[in-house]
């Protein structure tokens, strides 16, 4: 098929001769072809994808094992711009041709020219940025980790490649093991020496590892505060970091090191650099002279600090005009800069109410603060519009799966666009949907209908019963799909929930809800699914007044019975709910119940499992406590039944 490459600087046929001049064996033309391709591809992600389409990233590989450090310069450049590209384009160069480890073994070629080692660890670096790059598939092994760092050291006067690897470290520091692993390696007094350079673009980098090194680790703290450089402490040096001699980036980082390090139990509250540097340096930052992001930042970090020590949330509170500060940060109208004040503010009150009234005293904070909520709130409102309009107007089966999945958390008990959604209309359009062929809609319309009912009022109840039908929530207890069927048990638990929505519904359908939910228990479906039918069960069995429809279904009461030796907790204990909600009627006890009770083995399996229960711990286990609940309730109301 041919392409229509009209778009494109770079036509087919320049492709094949390009490709074709790179793998030739005239140096010049290759040089030409590499920079052509190299011009073409830098700042367009159409034309990264043409080049590998065409399969030249073999070839400009193979370029970079060549003795030309002319021709590697320009193949390497090509590399880095591919890792500069789209997720895709990353992945298929870390996955289809390893190319991390093409590059790590660039990096140990002896003489390598300088340029040619900046290149590859930029391409690193651009790399490692992605989140499912790991350390472990980065490295390999510990020895690789030690091989990288020992680089740092062969670098000379690069401050670029410290940067670079400083930021590659950062980025695959995920986990402890991540952890363990640089810490094993020597990162410590790597980091140490790089932070104590008088050189703000490498410190920064290296402030940032140190961070992700120290976080909620006790023991890479521990050894963070017994490292030094050139006789002066690591935390010294951090301490020296936070002086407003420094940028507010260098700064916030060492506050940011000092924090986790506090945190992480190696340093106490009282040391001197957290109450005398720390503490001062993040309040100081937080106020309006610095930048956004820096603001933001030290809000959310000075959250960290004091969170848990009510002596520096009382510093805190009375520093510099901290509140006032805080309050100018809930204004403005950025997600991630007001929720990092708001974090603040509620670590400053979590344990003095004087520091809470004093928030609450602030002219117009707790306003601001409303504000912000009802700025959120009237966000969700005018979000189910649209919503509406798709699901009326849009055929694609794809785009209703999408939208009935954001209206089943739009449904919600809490969410305000609850009551404007019903209104809408929505409960016709989700019923309807409950008989679509495509699983996932019928999924998510019988999820946003259980959502829908769970606590509503009776009229909201209605209209779904009258719309859906009890005989449609029926036919989805016998969807092939598990999930459809524990749903429609949800909301079957939901409308069964009250005496005066139970009685109408089981007069005229309770034998056809009983056998379904029979069939359920039976079968061999899961321990979850058969809960939640019990649940409905109990449900019902403790709520109806004018009818004994549980007892009176001799099949389903026997059933249960039987369950309640079987092996799944959830089972056992969905099964003495439903018989705990029957004895404990009041109008349960007329010779005609009780004996169907006796004559089904009912309470006989009941005192039975009682007995095998006996030395567990009565308050730590439902199943206990509830077995002796039923067991006292039936000696005293018909001692007969229990010997």
């Amino acid at each position: 098929m041919a392409r229509n490459n009209s778009f494109l600087p770079l036509q087919e046929t320049n492709w094949i001769q390009l490709k074709n001049a790179v793998k030739g064996e005239n140096y010049e033309e290759r040089y030409a072809a590499l920079v052509t391709i190299k011009d073409s591809i830098i700042g367009s992600n159409k034309q990264k994808s043409l080049l590998i389409s065409h399969e030249l990233v073999p070839d400009i590989i193979q370029v970079c094992c060549e003795d030309s450090t002319t021709n590697k310069i320009e193949a390497l450049i090509i590399i880095g711009s591919l890792a500069k590209g789209t997720k895709t384009h990353v992945k298929i160069l870390v996955e289809t041709y390893n190319i991390i480890s093409i590059l790590k073994k660039e990096l140990t070629v002896e003489n390598n020219n300088m340029i040619c080692v900046e290149i590859c660890l930029s391409a690193l670096c651009s790399i490692s940025e992605h989140d499912y790059v790991t350390a472990e598939q980065f490295f390999g092994d510990d020895v690789s980790i030690s091989h990288f760092l020992a680089l740092t050291s062969f670098m000379g006067n690069s401050l670029k490649s410290q940067i670079y690897i400083t930021t590659i470290l950062c980025s695959l520091c995920q986990s402890k093991k991540d952890q363990l692993s640089f810490l094993n390696a020597g990162i410590i007094p790597i980091l140490t020496r790089i932070i104590s350079m008088e050189n703000e673009p490498v410190q920064i980098p290296a402030l940032r590892c140190l961070c992700c090194m120290c976080f909620a680790n006790r023991s890479v703290s521990d050894i963070i505060c017994v490292t030094s450089f050139q006789g002066k402490s690591l935390t010294d040096i951090l301490n020296c970091l936070m002086s407003r001699s420094f940028s507010p980036n260098i700064q916030l980082g060492a506050a940011r090191c000092m924090t986790y390090i506090y945190r992480s139990g190696t340093l106490p509250s009282t040391d001197l650099r957290i109450l005398h540097r720390t503490l001062p340096c993040l309040v100081r930052l937080c106020s309006e002279d610095y930048r956004q992001e820096i603001r933001a930042s030290a809000a959310e970090t000075l959250a960290i600090l004091i969170e848990v020590d009510a002596k520096l949330q009382q510093i805190a509170a009375i520093c510099n005009h901290l509140l006032k500060s805080l309050f100018q940060l809930i204004k403005i109208n950025e997600p991630h800069v007001k929720q990092a004040a708001l974090k603040c503010l509620a670590a400053l009150g979590a344990n003095d109410e004087t520091i809470r009234k004093k928030i609450i005293d602030i002219n117009s904070l707790v306003d601001g603060i409303l504000q912000s909520l009802n700025d959120w709130e009237s966000q969700d409102h005018s979000i189910w519009e649209p919503l509406i309009f798709i699901m009326n107007n849009e055929a694609s089966t794809d785009f209703l799966i999408a939208v009935t999945a954001t209206i089943c958390n739009l449904l919600l008990e809490f969410s305000p666009s609850k009551t404007p959604l019903i209104g809408s209309g929505i409960i016709e359009k989700l019923c309807q949907f409950t008989e679509h062929e495509h699983p996932s809609l019928r999924l998510n319309s019988i999820w946003a209908l259980m959502n829908l009912t769970y606590q509503s009022d009776d009229s909201t109840k209605t209209n779904v019963i009258n719309t859906i039908g009890i005989r449609r929530i029926l036919d989805c207890l016998n969807d092939s799909n598990p999930l459809i069927v524990l749903k429609s048990l949800g909301l079957l638990r939901n409308i069964l929930s009250e005496a005066h929505q139970i009685d109408p519904i089981m007069s005229t359908h309770a034998k056809e809800i009983n056998d379904s939910l029979y069939v359920i228990l039976d079968s061999a479906t899961s321990a979850g699914i058969k809960e939640q039918a019990l649940c409905v069960i109990g449900g019902v069995a403790a709520e109806s007044h004018q009818k004994d429809y549980i007892i009176n279904d001799e099949r389903l009461l026997k059933l249960i019975g039987e369950l309640l030796f079987h092996p799944d907790k959830r089972i056992q204990a969905g099964s003495l709910y439903v018989i705990s909600s029957i004895v404990h009627r009041k109008d349960i006890w007329s010779d005609k119940s009780s004996l169907r009770l006796t004559n089904l083995n009912v309470l006989r399996n009941v005192q039975e499992l009682n007995k095998t229960t006996e030395n567990v711990q009565i308050s730590n286990d439902y199943i206990s406590r509830t077995l002796k609940q039923i067991v006292v309730k039936c000696k005293s109301m018909y001692p007969d039944i229990t010997n």
